[in-house]
């Protein structure tokens, strides 16, 4: 799978798993792999040993990475939306809401 729809940024909503139902912005967005990670969501508790004397170890609060297929944009209407592409009159392409037609 090479492109993905979601970006870096985007508001997204999980659909399936532990954080079903919460929203988050997309911090990273890995296209090979085809997963995103988002803000708040799929913490797990990682432990880290010291790597240095200013960076201490112990038990660290990490967001894990989850499959694009469990996450769906979120459009200025707030709800959830497909996205979709238009070529403009002067021939740039642009993401749009499915759901409403407007530019994201």
């Amino acid at each position: 799978m090479s492109g993905l729809k979601v970006k870096k940024g985007d508001t997204v909503l999980v659909l399936s798993g532990k954080d079903r139902g919460k929203t988050g912005e997309v911090l990273l967005a890995f296209p090979k792999d085809a997963t995103v990670v988002v803000a708040g969501i799929n913490v797990a508790k990682r432990h880290t040993k010291a790597s240095s004397a200013t960076k201490p170890g112990g038990i660290i609060a990490k967001e894990m990475p989850l499959p694009v297929s469990n996450v769906v944009t979120v459009g200025k209407s707030g709800k959830p939306t497909r996205i979709g592409y238009r070529i403009n009159a002067d021939g740039s392409k642009v993401r749009i809401d499915k759901r409403t037609g407007d530019q994201l």
